[in-house]
């Protein structure tokens, strides 16, 4: 198993040097991008995270310049060519290279696609037997958190600031017109379960459109769970009985919040089943 790299439609070394000094995407941060997870060395929701790639795109006005049966296409090489059994695809539009540097979109700016698959190691049980940790930390990103863009300096700060403190996540904190709420993660999203009942943020600029996020909501209503998509305000989120996040690898307990346990402490029941259910359909899919 090794990483391999895509650009332009072909299969590369990751360390091949390839970026244009004045790619729109490397100087503006002006590009999409999306990722999903292999599992036995098969793609795992790739046609949800793809249409989530094309939404974006739409969004900021990219016109992908190859067709959605190619770009699967080129997954299929990179998931083959890195033999991965688990890891990750990951692809990004950017506007493409202009000359010379302008705030201003060029007329003939042609986009480029470019990725890479490569390894996970799996995440240690204890993760999904005791929980993780998680801090709250000021939401100050930008008004555009349903775009899958390249700007990420809020939650690259945010996910350091977890790692600083030994947390696996921080729980976004944002300030609005009524009040403080909790939005979203650096790379997740979150829910809350309070009295059997599961509380998620709403979708909106606030927050991205997590494609497990989706995936969870389905299976909760499946199960008979009443969810509420609203938003709740960090101290909802110190008294409740739950915690969990969600992102494209993993269904993940989160058990003590900013030093304190969540609830007892412990992996809650509606957690539990949710995980349950996740893995029943990773191994429909996958296996």
């Amino acid at each position: 198993m090794r990483a391999v790299g895509l650009f332009d439609g072909k299969i590369i070394e990751v360390d091949e040097p390839v970026i244009r000094i004045e790619d729109r995407g490397y100087q503006f941060g002006d590009g999409v991008y999306d990722a999903w997870v292999a599992i036995n060395g098969k793609h795992f929701l790739r046609k949800e995270h793809l249409d989530r790639l094309e939404r974006s795109c739409n969004l900021i006005g990219i016109k992908p310049c190859y067709t959605r049966r190619e770009v699967e296409e080129f997954t299929d090489k990179m998931l083959q060519e890195s033999g991965i059994d688990f890891g990750i695809i990951y692809l990004q539009w950017t506007r493409g290279w202009q000359s010379p540097r302008s705030h201003i979109i060029g007329k003939d700016v042609k986009p480029l696609i470019s990725g890479m698959a490569f390894p996970l190691n799996p995440y240690p049980e204890e993760f999904f037997t005791k929980g993780v940790k998680t801090i709250f930390y000021p939401d100050e990103r930008h008004l555009m958190c349903h775009i899958k863009t390249l700007n990420l300096l809020g939650s690259v700060r945010g996910k350091n600031a977890a790692a600083e403190a030994d947390a696996y996540e921080v729980l976004f904190v944002r300030e609005m017109n009524n009040g403080s709420f909790v939005t979203e993660c650096s790379l997740s999203n979150c829910f809350a379960v309070k009295n059997g009942v599961i509380y998620t943020a709403p979708n909106g600029k606030y927050i991205l459109p997590g494609i497990t996020r989706g995936v969870i909501i389905d299976l909760a209503k499946n199960l008979g769970y009443k969810l509420v998509e609203e938003f709740q305000t960090p101290d909802f989120f110190r008294n409740a009985d739950e915690i969990f996040i969600t992102n494209a690898t993993a269904v993940m307990p989160n058990t003590v919040l900013d030093g304190k346990p969540v609830g007892d402490g412990k992996v809650g029941p509606v957690t539990k089943a949710l995980i349950a259910e996740y893995q029943k359909l990773i191994d429909k899919v996958c296996y």
